[in-house]
């Protein structure tokens, strides 16, 4: 099953050249200060916010700018964040709804069968039975479940839940998803 990070909201050009991974992997968004000292109320996207307490840097913005952690607490399912080089609420409030990136190497290891959805931008979507559905461009938080946005050859949209009784096989070596239509999945 995938981890939380935006698949394709970072910036392209900072891929690295020998893998095409990109350097930064998306962890949260600043929603707003918090209190008068430059905290920062930090929406978290990620499966594993603790590991953010073991950090020393953060990366906000699509510059990838790196900011200093000087504290980082869990808040009422938020991380308040103190950044060195934030000193009030005014400098505070200029952040508000940058993206909060970590960079890939500081990410947790993976397991078997698990992957980062960035890994599967554009991967071939195709049915247990052979028939190829296009290519997977997007996908939806929808609260419940992911979706996942197919885009057809002919330029159609499908979107399929992402569920274990859809996405059968992620391979990530030949780059090719297998899934299960449901009835209706297609109509």
């Amino acid at each position: 099953m995938p981890r939380r990070n935006r698949p394709f909201r970072y910036n392209k050009q900072q891929r690295a050249p020998q893998t095409g991974e990109p350097d930064y992997l998306l962890v949260g968004e600043v929603l707003r200060p918090h209190g008068v000292r430059g905290e920062l109320s930090m929406r978290v996207v990620t499966e594993h916010p603790e590991r953010l307490i073991k950090l020393e840097q953060l990366y906000l913005g699509l510059d990838y700018a790196p900011y200093s952690i000087d504290r980082i607490r869990p808040h009422k399912g938020k991380m308040i964040v103190q950044l060195a080089e934030v000193e009030s609420r005014e400098e505070a409030d200029h952040l508000r709804g940058e993206q909060v990136y970590i960079r890939l190497e500081d990410a947790v290891p993976l397991e078997d069968g698990e992957y980062y959805l960035y890994q599967i931008e554009n991967i071939a979507v195709m049915t247990e039975d052979g028939q190829r559905l296009g290519r997977l461009t997007d996908y939806i938080e929808t609260g419940a479940n992911d979706v996942y946005v197919i885009t057809t050859d002919d330029g159609q949209e499908l979107l399929l839940p992402a569920i274990p009784e859809v996405i059968k096989k992620v391979d990530l070596h030949n780059r090719v998803m297998i899934v299960h239509l449901l009835p209706g999945l297609t109509d």
